[in-house]
């Protein structure tokens, strides 16, 4: 699971088991897993059509959410992924992810990001109250679609299960299998121009014209509009020094713990989940200076101009020839990363259900 679902997936789990008095109904949009049954308290549903196209999105939310909700009759509504029923009546908590469509519309096929920038304002507004997963992204709202700051509540995203530090032994371990014994810097994320690859790749190539071992692990699948990004392999001069893993040779924490930084200079995010991943894997961390970034870093991480390759390049170098900072990064971060609750979000969710409920 990725941002939104991992969101989901973590904080209904926690107010269905602290909430065993109340009754939940999932609504699913295709046969569901069991696993996401959480207890006796949840009552699943499934509604076509699979909602994976701008056009059944529509249908989805508009038509056979409408129908569902006649048929369960709710207090409240939650929806998690950013998208809501215009139609209906049923008071409605949405969770705003990020607006990333509305800053680089560009970087979305035409018809997703003009379905988004359609009705993303229109979900904003409709929707009673708003949850936010970060400051960042609740000034955002505020600021582009003026809406009041009393309706946002902010429930941030936390660290996920199954990360911990390497030993030595299972560093060496780990840069046998992904990286012929090199050192390496690891960026986590999918492949997409928002996650600012092309420059990360340009910075990397000015880092190893100094002769280091090091090599740059990218990990993710393909997303959107990933041309530049392979375009920009091509032409490097150190491109054999470049690896791309995906999903199905292994997990997130069985190679962040192996590297000597992760690299994460995105130019938006609502939150930045990888920063907190890096710090539980006591890895350094060098990530952008702008949107939510800092405020997941904090003072655990280097921050770097996103658009600036040499920027990026000059945090690689003072991470490889200063032990004693990356030591202080890490040290940081291990603490950072317990700021970040999923059951304190679950709850602040709960919360603003009930006062939803009860408005």
């Amino acid at each position: 699971m990725e941002g939104i679902a991992r969101y989901i997936y973590e904080t209904t789990r926690r107010m269905v088991a602290a909430h065993p008095e109340d009754e939940f109904h999932f609504i699913f949009d295709r046969p569901y897993d069991k696993q996401f049954i959480f207890g006796d308290n949840v009552i699943p549903h499934v509604y076509s059509p699979p909602a994976r196209h701008p056009f059944l999105w529509y249908l989805w939310y508009e038509w056979a959410l409408p129908q569902a909700f006649k048929k369960i009759t709710p207090h409240v509504f939650l929806s998690g992924d950013m998208y809501l029923s215009l139609r209906s009546k049923v008071p409605t908590v949405m969770v705003s992810h990020d607006l990333n469509f509305e800053h680089y519309p560009e970087f979305l096929p035409p018809l997703v990001s003009k379905y988004y920038r359609h009705y993303s304002p229109r979900y904003h507004r409709s929707a009673d109250k708003l949850i936010a997963v970060s400051q960042a992204t609740k000034a955002d709202i505020i600021k582009t679609y003026n809406i009041n700051e009393h309706k946002i509540s902010v429930a941030t995203n936390a660290t996920p299960e199954g990360f911990y530090p390497f030993s030595s032994e299972e560093k060496k371990e780990a840069r046998i299998q992904y990286t012929k014994g090199a050192p390496y810097f690891l960026f986590v994320g999918s492949l997409h121009p928002r996650k600012n690859l092309a420059r990360l790749l340009k910075a990397f190539d000015i880092f190893k014209s100094g002769g280091r071992p090091h090599k740059l692990v990218i990990y993710g699948r393909q997303f959107f509009k990933t041309g530049n990004i392979f375009d920009t392999h091509k032409k490097m001069t150190h491109k054999e020094s470049v690896v791309f893993i995906d999903s199905s040779t292994c997990s997130v924490p069985e190679i962040m713990g192996g590297a000597t930084a992760l690299c994460y200079p995105s130019l938006f995010e609502g939150f930045g989940i990888p920063i907190l991943e890096g710090f539980a894997a006591e890895v350094p961390v060098i990530t952008s200076d702008i949107s939510s970034m800092p405020e997941v870093a904090g003072d655990a991480a280097l921050l770097v101009d996103p658009l600036s390759e040499s920027s990026i390049q000059e945090a690689m170098v003072t991470i490889t020839n200063d032990p004693v900072l990356a030591q202080e990064l890490i040290t940081k971060g291990r603490h950072r990363k317990t700021l970040f609750s999923w059951d304190k979000s679950a709850d602040i969710i709960y919360q603003t259900l009930s006062t939803c409920n009860t408005d």
